[in-house]
């Protein structure tokens, strides 16, 4: 109760309205397997279009592991994905290590220096036959698109100092703190001088004598000391200052990826404006550098190569030229007349796919610092309702063997039984006859699966051949699109599949008669009427979750009332509470029913809320629990429409 001390008008705010309960989001996915870039740990990004896919996971592109080329499959079933109406995603990538050779001591090799199994890389700079000064460029991520080619173009502005006139000082336009910048004389030398040599520096924000903002001049390099005595902006005479940008520009190995361009970015790390080490850096500050910036420069195990970003334009001049730099060497290559760019291009090498995904990668781990993959880093994120691997029951080469199949589909099947709220979308054998299904099958039994047959064929969209692919990812595009559509209490069956051409096998009435009963939902061809799903079970033997639309709003409604209710813990435990609760669940059950995903003509039909002491004993009191007893009345799908016609007489009633 509010305290009441001294005498006056208090106003309270109260609550007339029931707590209400919204419904949770059933159409977000999680997929699981092989890709050819990005993170292989830590929690996955959300993905809302294939473009953002391409961007982080290296693109459609075939894989290769060892001597064995395979198709994408885990791009075709996110592109599937999208296409059938699927909107949010969550790719977490499955990679093993390749097996190599301990990293050569040779310096001038690419991979000198410690560095992560199946990462690109190429070192730069420095003397021959030293590792001291030397740069490393590396992808961020392993993976063959880490393949790239990098070019750093080293770009010198024009003059921006402006000469003071009258009371108006010497000042620099468009200058900023923490510029870099190259000072040339520019007074013509008295017969047999020689010209004062150009120098790089970074401009320092200064208060001049009278108090005017201007900039002071400090050795590129160095870092600021108040007892020196540094040149002011002001105090240039005979000087021309050009500000020295850095540009980078990566270009993909695959086919299904364009350039990027980094532009104009600021050699000192200090400056406001987008800088070289920060862009590049291998620890970056910000998540969107981790995920979309594809390379990473690094010390080659001498931090002091990265300092600051002068001493990286060193070892890129050195690249350009073929030669050790010196100070002199560098403002010798950036000065010209006119301005031009001095540029270096770096191929980066040795980048693989790594090693076959086998169970323990699907399952992933946890790593030292707490950053998990796999299947172990969905468990985190609770907004995933779908789950897929696909391509992880496509048969050697280059794919899985029968007993590593069944044990990956388990791990699948099982994760999605620890969550609750999830289902698992699982994929056939490629190849697999009728025979071959229905002994696959056996071996499996969930209430939160759905299994798929046969593979579906589709167009690549870089060869342009005919391929087949696991339906998983496209099937998960349907369920999505039928929440979004229809309701989670529809079953996402009857659904054209996009971006299908045909099936692996054609199914007919007799196979399916076959293969419905056992749970295995067929994909069909219909004349007229495309290519559909036409199953809606699931792998159970227990029948009263026998069908996939049952399964999932069971799990629609069991999340969505253990998150509308959280409000309740530690409530007091009386009839208050307990009313409270009941009419929160009822409410939002009676939503549910009047919005015709509920069996029954009145509400007592459809379902009941139980909230009182006869749901709860003395034993549950005293150990702090409050127990509702909540029952619904399912619509389940009319897998069987049945019209029984007879013939009538003219004179025959009824």
């Amino acid at each position: 109760m509010p305290e009441y001390l001294a005498p006056g008008v208090y106003i309270e705010e109260t609550s007339f309205r029931q707590k209400t309960i919204e419904g949770v989001s059933t159409s977000t996915a999680g997929l699981v397997g092989p890709t050819r870039f990005g993170p292989i740990t830590g929690a996955p990004e959300l993905l809302t279009s294939y473009f953002e896919f391409e961007r982080i996971y290296g693109g459609i592109d075939s894989l290769r592991f060892g001597e064995d080329t395979i198709a994408n499959d885990l791009a075709h079933a996110v592109r599937g994905f999208f296409e059938n109406g699927g909107r949010r995603l969550y790719v977490s990538r499955a990679f093993t290590p390749p097996a190599v050779e301990d990293p050569p001591d040779d310096p001038d090799d690419g991979r000198a220096g410690a560095l992560a199994p199946g990462i690109a890389s190429r070192v730069i700079g420095g003397e021959a036959g030293s590792a001291a000064g030397r740069l490393r460029v590396r992808a961020r991520h392993p993976g063959r698109a880490g393949n790239v080619l990098v070019t750093f173009a080293i770009r010198v502005g024009p003059d921006i100092l402006v000469a003071g006139s009258g009371a108006a000082p010497t000042r620099l336009s468009g200058a900023a703190a923490f510029d870099t910048v190259l000072v040339v004389d520019t007074a013509t030398p008295a017969e047999g001088d020689e010209p004062e040599p150009p120098a790089l520096y970074w401009l320092e924000d200064h208060l001049d004598d009278d108090q005017r903002t201007t900039f002071r001049l400090r050795p590129a390099g160095a870092p600021p000391d108040d007892n020196d005595e540094m040149p002011l902006v002001t105090e240039l005479t005979d000087r021309g200052v050009h500000v020295v940008t850095v540009s980078v520009t990566v270009a993909p190995m695959g086919r299904s990826l364009d350039e990027r361009t980094y532009e104009d970015l600021a050699p000192d790390p200090r400056h406001r404006r987008a800088s070289l080490l920060e862009e590049f850096a291998a620890v970056p500050a910000r998540r969107a550098t981790q995920l979309y910036v594809p390379i990473v420069l690094d010390g080659n195990g001498n931090d002091a190569a990265l300092s600051d970003g002068v001493a990286v334009m060193d070892r890129i001049l050195a690249e350009a030229s073929g030669a050790a730099a010196t100070a002199s060497y560098i403002q010798s290559r950036l000065l010209s007349v006119p301005p031009a760019a001095v540029e270096a291009r770096v191929q980066l090498a040795d980048g693989s796919d790594g090693g076959r995904p086998d169970l323990a990668t699907f399952e992933g781990r946890e790593a030292d610092d707490g950053s998990k993959s796999g299947l172990l880093a969905f468990e985190d994120l609770e907004d995933i309702s779908i789950l897929a691997a696909p391509g992880s029951t496509r048969r050697r080469p280059g794919g899985s063997g029968p007993a590593e199949v069944a044990s990956i589909q388990q791990a699948l099947l099982s994760h999605c039984e620890r969550m609750r709220y999830r289902i698992a979308v699982l994929d056939p054998p490629d190849g697999a006859l009728v025979s071959d299904i229905r002994a696959y099958r056996a071996r499996m039994d969930s209430t939160h699966a759905a299994l798929y047959y046969p593979w579906i064929s589709i167009m690549d969209p870089l060869t342009g051949r005919e391929i087949i692919t696991p339906p998983s990812g496209f099937i998960a595009g349907v369920y999505a699109r039928n929440d979004v559509e229809r309701g989670v209490h529809k079953s996402p069956a009857n659904e054209v599949v996009r971006l299908a051409i045909g099936f692996e096998q054609s199914i007919n009435k007799g196979q399916q008669d076959v293969l419905n009963p056992e749970g295995i939902n067929c994909l069909r061809a219909f004349e007229g009427r495309g290519l559909r799903v036409w199953g809606a079970r699931t792998i159970t033997s227990d029948p009263e979750w026998r069908y996939v639309a049952v399964r999932r709003y069971f799990a629609y409604l069991q999340r969505s009332i253990d998150k509308g209710t959280q409000w309740a813990v530690f409530e007091p435990n009386g009839h208050v509470l307990w009313n409270k609760v009941r009419r929160t669940v009822e409410d939002f059950l009676f939503n549910e029913w009047s919005s015709g995903h509920l069996m029954g003509e009145t509400t007592d039909e459809a379902f009941f809320v139980t909230c009182d002491r006869s749901t709860m004993t003395q034993n549950d009191f005293d150990n702090g629990r409050l127990i509702c007893l909540v029952g619904v009345a399912p619509l389940r799908p009319a897998e069987f429409v049945i019209f029984r016609i007879g013939q009538k007489t003219l004179d025959s009633r009824g």
